[in-house]
Formats: structure tokens, C-alpha cells, sequence
């Protein structure tokens, strides 16, 4: 290689190593580099672990995969080992379907297919002037049926899914599926338009490929809370009441007081969930058989008044050839509309709904029945304010029990004017001689012919119509929510001043038509005890005649106003009416007439049944009286 050559190579290095030198970068050049061959770096090692992570997941997916496939294909055999062809209903989603008519709305879920909430759309809940009336809602109420399949399993409605088939407002049918297309059950509910009464069927279709062969029978379980639904929650626990038909017509009942359960082996019409003015009330067209009943009164801090249970068991035809078929009521408790529903039935099909009223004791219930139900539908079908209605219905009242009224008045007259010769006589035989004193004071009332019983006997007569307005108020559904003066519910209490902590035996609040009624009842005695001849000895009584008032207003504080506001005209009206007789009637032409009379009798006048048999009590009294002081004299000796 010659000179040229290599200086050639020089001058080639020399340039190179120039061009570099000129060219190098610097120190924050180098480190940016630096930092971008690193964040390279780092990119490729993220998305080579990027990658193996996913693998990772792909790899547990597909294993998770696999194992929801074993743990489905597990529960799939553990649901058909339990419910055998009733599996396809053993899972699903609970879904409330609404059916509805003109004064009813239900939604009945689809799990257990059983209905879930009942609104009454005439009627509000208390102090909402917007929302139904709810009878209950969700788990407040359960129905369950036992189901017996072929494979010895035992399982109930209320665990399985029904499926609604053409559903429409008032018809709505509830499938329970099996594991074959022509075996099912369903559940067909129908309402009625204007009426709170509907019908439910239970519907078997070829079942027998399915349930026990032996079976002819269902076990149930019904349960219901009831809610408290009015103001007084006292007097509401008060007509809150299991109550139950027997096949024989005979209507029973548990106590409303206390926890109370009862064991029926006669067959059973209906079974009622009875609240102060709503009922729910199933009707077995069948009878219901075996029937457990239990009533548990609930805690007084609960929303809920009382539970309700019933274990019994009806018929049922797994063929299908027969459905076994109810009828509820869920609707008020109002006497009219319960009557109807045994208007034109033979004596053995009348279901006696109308005895979820309870309008008191036999005579008292005919008063009730027989005068003053169809007296208030009278006036309240004239389109009358419910203020004057019980104005009216008072009036009517007192002028048909005025004659006793009278007769009690003049026989009180007639003993206040013989007032000054009792007086002689207690002053003639001291109390010593209380058996004289007795015996002239009674041939006293046998000459002048005053009998101590003719007062007490008309007012004996108005005892019955006093007690049947007792128990129409209270009960009577059409004064819920209205209003009259200062009271915005006639059938609660009208509490005018309410305090934090009750007082014993007097509750939390004062009710004005309450406490006016005491102030009239104290004006009544007041004018009945100015006109009565009384005993020194007795003066206890008269002291007791003012004191009731007092325990009155202890008693009715916690009644329905409208009761209240009854009783406050009724005395009103006594007391015009007494002092109207007293006016009329004068002492001394009552004296004189009772001296003729009693100089027409003569000196033996003829003794009445009640004076002979008192005078015979006397008699045996003075003869014991001497037997017994013998008897002592010869102790003595």
C-alpha cells in the first residue's frame, strides 16, 4: 500500500473522529436518551407482564368457568333430589301482579302465588286523606299449601315460583310448572265487580304423575298481622278478634284479650282475621278439616294490634277433577253488607258474616237489629249530616221510651210527697228498730198505693235500648272518618288535651264530648236527686249517685265520640223532660189523689204480688230474729 493510500485512511479517520467529536451530544442530551432507552425498556417489560397476566385470568376464568359448571350441574341435581318434578318451579324471580275492581286492588306475588297486599279503595288509612286503606302488606300476611310429591318429598307453595298466565284486571291465573308440560297447577283468582268478596280455586292438572298417589289433601298455613288502624289503639285491640264458623252454624271465637289458641275437630266454614272495622275472611266451600287456631296479641309498642295463625287442612283432587275452591271477604265490617251476602241461601249455606258486628248481647243485638240499624239507615239515606242523624235518632229514641220514662217520674213524685210521713215514722221507730221502721213504712206504701219497685221497673225497660246503643257506636263503621264540630272522627275518641306519660286507668288525652256528657250527668243527678225522698241512713247512696258521674268519665274517655255525643244529648233531653214533668205535675193534687184512692180501697187495701212477697220476707226475718234471740237467752243461762 503506498504513501497516498494510507494518508488517505488518515484523512478518512480524521474526518470520522472529527464528524464524531463535533457531533457528540451532550451531558442533558445523553441523560434524555438515556431516560428513553429506560422507558423503552420499561414499556416492553409491562407489556410482556401485561401478557402474562392475562393469561393468567384467561386461565382463571376458563377454570372458574368449569367450576360454576360443576357447582350449577350440583344444584341442578340437589333441587331435583329435593323437589323432584316440581324442580322447574324451584327457582325464579317474585314479581307482584295487580288485579283490581271498583272498590278492591290486590297484588299477589309470584312467589307461593299467594296474595301479598289488599288496598280497600273506598275507604283511607287513618289521618292520610291521599292512600287506601291497606288491610296488609308483604310478609304481613303468608299462605302456604304441603305439597306431597312422588318421591316422598314435602314441600310448600310458599318455596315455590308460579308463573301468571293472561293476566287481566279482575281474572288472574297462577301456573305452578313441573318437569312435564300437561302436569301443573294453578291458582285462579276472579273478582267481582262492586264487591269485596272473591273467588279462589286451586286447579290440579294431571298432578297424579307428579304428587303421592294417596294423597287427598292439603295441609295450610294462614298468617296475618294486623296493623293498628285507627286512634285508639286500646279500643281497637278491644274488637280485634279471631272468629270462626263451625259446619253446624254455630259462630266461636277466641279471646281478644289474651294469648289464646284453640283445637277444632268439627269441620269449619270460615275463618275471619277480624280488626275493629276490616275482616279478612276465608271461606272453604269444602270446610276446612283438623284446624288449629291461634290468637297473640301483640306488644303495645308494636305497630301491629294482634297475629293471627291457622293450621288446617283441606281437600284436594289431584286429578283435577274437582277444585278445591274458597271464597276471601276482605272488606268492612259493616252489618248490611255482610247480611246480604245470606239473603235467598237455605238455612245451611248461610255463612252469618253479619256476626263480625258485634251488636252485644241477644236482646240487646235484636234492639240493634230490629230499631236502631234500620232507624240510622233511615236518616242516613235522607243525605243528613251524622251530627243530626244521632240528633234525630236520640229523639226518637226518647219518644219512644217516654211513657217509662213518665211512669218512673210520677212513681218518684209519689214517693217524694209521702216525704214527710216517712219522716215521722223514722223519727216514731229509731234505728234500733229498723224492722218497725220497715214494716210501717210499707203499710205506709201499701195505703197510699206506691209500690218501691214502680220506679225502678220503666227504667229497667230503657236498660236494653241504653246498652244496644253501647255497642252500635263503637262499631259501627259508617262514623270512621267523619266529623262533626270539633271531632274529626265520631268513631275515635275527640281528645282536646293529650300529655306524654298516661295516667293510670285515664290514658294520655281528655275527650270533650266525654267530659260534657260528666257535666251533664251531673246535672241530671243533681235535679233527680231534688225530687227523691231519701233516707237519713241511706245517705251513702246519695253520695254514690254523684260519684258515678266521676267514674264515667273514667269509662267513655277512651270511647268513640260519637258514643259520647249520644249520651250527652240523651241527658239533655232527660233533663228538659224531667223538669217538663215536674211542672206538670203537682205535689199536692198528687197527694190528695193518692188519699182518694187510697179511701176507695178501704182499710184492707189489696196488697200487691211484690208487697205480699215483702211483707212475707218480713214476716219470716222477725220469726228467725226471735228463734235466734231464744237461742242466745238459753247460751246464756
Amino acid at each position: 500500500m503506498d504513501k497516498n493510500t494510507w494518508f488517505g485512511f488518515l484523512l478518512i479517520a480524521a474526518i470520522i473522529v472529527g464528524f464524531s467529536l463535533i457531533n457528540r451530544p451532550s451531558k442533558e442530551e445523553m441523560a434524555q436518551r438515556q431516560h428513553i432507552n429506560d422507558s423503552i425498556a420499561l414499556a416492553r417489560q409491562l407489556e410482556i407482564e401485561a401478557q402474562q397476566l392475562s393469561a393468567q385470568i384467561d386461565a382463571a376464568i376458563a377454570a372458574e368457568q368449569q367450576a360454576n359448571t360443576v357447582n350449577e350441574e350440583a344444584l341442578e341435581q340437589q333441587i331435583q333430589s329435593l323437589y323432584g318434578a316440581l324442580a322447574p318451579a324451584a327457582q325464579g324471580e317474585d314479581i307482584p301482579v295487580m288485579m283490581e275492581n271498583d272498590v278492591i286492588r290486590l297484588w299477589v306475588n309470584t312467589k307461593g302465588g299467594r296474595i301479598a297486599r289488599a288496598e280497600l279503595k273506598e275507604y283511607k288509612a287513618y289521618g292520610d286523606s291521599v292512600n287506601n286503606l291497606c288491610l296488609f302488606r308483604g310478609d304481613e300476611s303468608s299462605l302456604a299449601f304441603t305439597l306431597v310429591t312422588n318421591n316422598n318429598r314435602v314441600i310448600s307453595t310458599a318455596n315455590l315460583y308460579f308463573e301468571p298466565i293472561q293476566p287481566n284486571a279482575q281474572n288472574l291465573i297462577m301456573r305452578l310448572k313441573t318437569d312435564r308440560n300437561d302436569a301443573y297447577m294453578d291458582f285462579v283468582y276472579t273478582l267481582h265487580e262492586g264487591d269485596y268478596m272473591f273467588d279462589f280455586a286451586i286447579q290440579p292438572h294431571n298432578m297424579q304423575m307428579v304428587l303421592a298417589q294417596n294423597v287427598n289433601s292439603m295441609e295450610m298455613v294462614w298468617s296475618q298481622r294486623i296493623p293498628q288502624q285507627e286512634r285508639g289503639r286500646k279500643f281497637e285491640e278491644r274488637y280485634a278478634q279471631l272468629q270462626y264458623l263451625l259446619a253446624g252454624g254455630e259462630v266461636e271465637k277466641l279471646s281478644e284479650q289474651k294469648h289464646d289458641t284453640k283445637k277444632e275437630s268439627a269441620r269449619v266454614r270460615w275463618i275471619g282475621y277480624k280488626d275493629q272495622f276490616f275482616s279478612t275472611v276465608m271461606i272453604a266451600n269444602e270446610d276446612f278439616s283438623s284446624t288449629e287456631m291461634e290468637s297473640t296479641p301483640m306488644n303495645k309498642n308494636s305497630r301491629y294490634i294482634k297475629e293471627y295463625t291457622t293450621h288446617s287442612s283441606v281437600a284436594l283432587d289431584i286429578t283435577g277433577a274437582k277444585p278445591t275452591t274458597f271464597r276471601y271477604y276482605m272488606g268492612p265490617n259493616q252489618y248490611n253488607q255482610l247480611k246480604a251476602y245470606d239473603k235467598d241461601q237455605e238455612a245451611e249455606d248461610k255463612l252469618h258474616l253479619k256476626t263480625l258486628v258485634p251488636l252485644g248481647w241477644k236482646i240487646v243485638a235484636w234492639i240493634n237489629m230490629i230499631l236502631v240499624i234500620p232507624m240510622f239507615d233511615l236518616f242516613t239515606g235522607w243525605g243528613l249530616h251524622i251530627g243530626l242523624v244521632i240528633l234525630l235518632m236520640t229523639l226518637v229514641i226518647k219518644l219512644i221510651i217516654l211513657p217509662f220514662v213518665f211512669a218512673s217520674y210520677r212513681s218518684s213524685a209519689k214517693m217524694r210527697v209521702l216525704k214527710p210521713q216517712i219522716d215521722e215514722i223514722n223519727a216514731k221507730y229509731p234505728a234500733d228498730k229498723m224492722q218497725e221502721r220497715q214494716q210501717a213504712t210499707m203499710a205506709l206504701y201499701q195505703k197510699a198505693g206506691v209500690s218501691p219497685m214502680s220506679g225502678c221497673l220503666p227504667m229497667l225497660f230503657q236498660f236494653p235500648v241504653l246498652m244496644a246503643m253501647f255497642w252500635f257506636f263503637p262499631t259501627a263503621i259508617e262514623l270512621r272518618g267523619q266529623s262533626f264540630l270539633w271531632a274529626d272522627d265520631l268513631s275515635a275518641y275527640d281528645a282536646i288535651l293529650t300529655w306524654s306519660h298516661p295516667i293510670p286507668l285515664f290514658g294520655d288525652h281528655l275527650s270533650l264530648f266525654c267530659l260534657l256528657m260528666t257535666v251533664a250527668n251531673f246535672g241530671y243527678t243533681f235535679v233527680t236527686m231534688q225530687q227523691q225522698a231519701t233516707d237519713p241512713n241511706m245517705k251513702i247512696m246519695k253520695y254514690m249517685m254523684y260519684l258515678m258521674p266521676v267514674m264515667f268519665l273514667f269509662i267513655f274517655n277512651d270511647y268513640a265520640a260519637g258514643l259520647s255525643y249520644y249520651y250527652l244529648l240523651s241527658l239533655g233531653f232527660t233533663i228538659l223532660q224531667t223538669m217538663i214533668f215536674r211542672w206538670s205535675l203537682d205535689d199536692q193534687k198528687l197527694l190528695a189523689e193518692m188519699e182518694a184512692n187510697a179511701k176507695k180501697r178501704g182499710n184492707s187495701p189489696k196488697k200487691s204480688g211484690f208487697m205480699a212477697r215483702l211483707e212475707k220476707m218480713q214476716q219470716e226475718q222477725q220469726r228467725m230474729a226471735r228463734e235466734q234471740a231464744k237461742q242466745n237467752a238459753k247460751r246464756y243461762k
